[in-house]
């Protein structure tokens, strides 16, 4: 019977010291394979798998695109590209980023879930927002078991207490313990898969083909949720909406996706980048307006005059719509 082989592990801000003390608490002997979804810099390369094998005993690595899966081994997605399994596969693809990641979470523990069912174990650790909320949503549905760092032992609780509030898990532990439990529930037999409906399971795996740059609009993502009047923060392609219990989230056709509160932090600095630009344009007229009427006083001096305070009266508006963007900080903070 088959065990509980497959772990998938997700964290942010904080994340590096979470996965040291977990990997190094791990045994030689580790027979499960574990694949790790760090967010990191996606212009820059990254030294964790030389970081995590230098402080542990199994073998740490970026995998290739189709590398096969091995026991005991960690894989570790590379910058800006999706960590993916499918048929004892590794798949390694720069689809559409999902919650502003790529590396995405989600993308990896939908893939992990629908390929292997209840031998997963997803574990979402320290970070802000909510990436991992919905994977470890699906890999609960799918017969999995869901583990979170403790709150209170993470570095950034956002995306532990986010998983709390939207999944049923069944392990919450502190970092000291993990590699511990790891160990035990690897030895356990994985149960049956429980059954989903074709609907459901035909999103699942269209989502999890999108993410393999797969193309979303030829696969009818727009007719696997309901259309929304909303527009995607990153290409301007409509949305539709996605319920997981009582998870919401969103996806354009193009294929991005979104939780809500992602989405909200995307929109939000949408719109205050939309401010300074507006900031900028009232700026630029004032330079417009002093400029002319320093050329218009050496002839026309009522004119000059006008330019002069249309000027000092754009200068007051900027500066109300300046401080209302430091306003918006504070209740935004």
């Amino acid at each position: 019977m088959a065990k509980r082989d497959i772990i998938v592990i997700g964290a942010s801000a904080g994340g590096v010291y979470a996965l040291k003390e977990l990997v190094a608490g791990l045994p030689a002997d580790f027979g499960a394979s574990i694949f790790i979804v760090q967010h990191v810099s996606p212009h820059a390369p990254s030294l964790l798998p030389k970081i995590l094998e230098h402080v542990g005993y199994l073998p740490v690595h970026h995998p290739e695109d189709g590398e096969l899966v091995q026991p005991g081994h960690i894989y570790v997605a590379p910058p800006d590209h999706h960590l993916l399994i499918e048929y004892d596969q590794v798949i390694v693809k720069k689809g559409p980023k999902e919650n502003r990641f790529r590396p995405s979470i989600d993308a990896l523990f939908r893939s992990a879930a629908y390929r292997y069912g209840s031998r997963v174990i997803g574990v979402v650790l320290t970070g802000l927002l909510d990436d991992g909320t919905s994977g470890l949503w699906t890999v609960k549905r799918l017969g999995g078991l869901g583990i979170i760092q403790s709150p209170e032992d993470a570095l950034y609780a956002s995306m532990p207490r986010s998983v709390l509030e939207y999944v049923e898990v069944d392990h919450i532990v502190p970092m000291s313990e993990m590699a511990e439990l790891l160990v035990e529930l690897t030895q356990q037999p994985a149960p049956e898969q429980p059954v989903i409906e074709e609907e459901e399971a035909s999103r699942l795996e269209a989502e999890i083909n999108i993410a393999a740059q797969d193309n979303a609009f030829n696969m009818g993502i727009l007719d696997m949720g309901a259309l929304t009047p909303l527009t995607c923060p990153e290409c301007n392609g409509s949305l539709v909406s996605i319920k997981e219990g009582k998870i919401i989230r969103y996806r354009c056709h193009t294929g991005h996706a979104f939780t809500a509160s992602s989405l909200l932090a995307e929109v939000s600095k949408t719109v205050e980048e939309n401010l300074w630009k507006s900031v900028k344009s009232l700026e630029e007229t004032i330079i417009l307006l002093e400029q002319s009427g320093k050329v218009l006083s050496e002839g026309n001096n009522e004119t000059a005059q006008e330019y002069f305070a249309k000027a000092k009266e754009t200068r007051k508006r900027s500066d109300v719509l300046r401080n209302f963007i430091f306003e918006q900080h504070k209740f935004d903070s």
